[in-house]
């Protein structure tokens, strides 16, 4: 050992940080473990052991007998719900407020991006972005609160067009309510990963492009958004992968009982046949249904764009 040291003094070779990291490692591995282990038992637990609850979906489950002592039923329940009908319109209803959600509420935070880049005065940008940010940290059902007021025949709205119309009603106003609220308390708070991905955009390109002339749409197109493509591509991956995983309070605390029509969605029905009627197996089985449809999209939308960015995807 004490020649290879020599040797290894004599001709100047240095170990890597690569060595000496792995090196360091080994000889302080029980330190490691002590800090991830609580993170690593907190993922086992309430991560992966839950996992095991997706067997109630195959079972007529009883909380009293647990999973060990329900019977079995295999997919009796899925067969079930998929031959309700009500099954389309559950379906329906949900694929519209995601879809339509995306197209309208995807592009927002990216345009809104771009216009915070435009800003020159720091001051002036962070005024801004603080009053966009704001709506982000209200929560869910205060939102719906405020939504309620608003829109009540005595509401602000009606106020000001003179009509006594109640919005909540109508089943053909509950998606623009929803949709429109939604993008008001998130597009702020989504366009800061945008904002950050904007600060990689080369100022000297885009110096050189005003020089030569272009027009703001110009430095977008040859700038800015080269900057940011990867970004978006993998935000809307994502967004494609829950686009049926709209959030059950926000649907549940605006359904009335007249717009139920477009109102009701699956996580709704999950919730009032899993915990209002108690038909535990038959909701885990809706969710898991659920759940199928994300993995399936998310994998289809990450093979598209895969093949329509040059192999870049997630």
């Amino acid at each position: 050992m004490g020649q290879v040291s020599g040797e290894n003094a004599n001709t100047g070779v240095k170990p890597s940080k690569l060595h000496n990291t792995l090196l360091y490692m080994k000889q302080h591995w029980r330190l490691y473990v002590l800090f991830m282990m609580p993170a690593f038992l907190l993922t086992i637990i309430f991560r992966y052991f839950p996992m095991g609850g997706v067997l109630i979906a195959f079972m007529e489950y009883n909380p009293i007998r647990g999973i060990l002592g329900s019977e079995w039923v295999g997919f009796d329940h899925f067969a079930r719900f998929l031959s309700s009908p009500d099954f389309m319109r559950y379906l329906m209803n949900t694929l519209k407020l995601s879809v339509f959600g995306l197209l309208w509420g995807f592009p927002i935070p990216i345009l809104l991006a771009f216009l915070l880049n435009r800003i020159l005065s720091s001051k002036t940008k962070q005024k801004i972005q603080l009053v966009l940010y704001m709506p982000n940290f209200i929560l869910v059902i205060v939102l719906c609160g405020i939504v309620r007021i608003l829109l009540s025949p005595t509401g602000m709205i009606n106020s000001l067009f003179g009509t006594n119309t109640n919005f909540m009603t109508m089943p053909s106003a509950f998606r623009t309510i929803y949709i429109a609220s939604g993008i008001w308390q998130g597009a702020g708070w989504a366009s800061i990963i945008y904002t950050a991905a904007l600060s990689n955009a080369s100022k000297e390109l885009k110096e050189a492009a005003v020089i030569d002339g272009a027009n703001i749409i110009q430095q977008i197109k040859a700038v800015e958004w080269p900057a940011i493509k990867d970004t978006v591509l993998i935000q809307f991956i994502m967004s494609v992968g829950n686009i049926m995983s709209i959030g059950f309070e926000k649907a549940y605390a605006l359904q009335t009982d007249l717009n139920l029509g477009t109102s009701e969605i699956i996580s709704t029905y999950v919730y009032k046949k899993g915990l209002l009627d108690g038909d535990y197996g038959f909701s885990t089985a809706v969710g898991l249904f659920n759940t199928i449809i994300n993995v399936i999209l998310l994998i289809s939308m990450n093979k598209i764009v895969q093949r329509l960015n040059e192999g870049k995807g997630i």
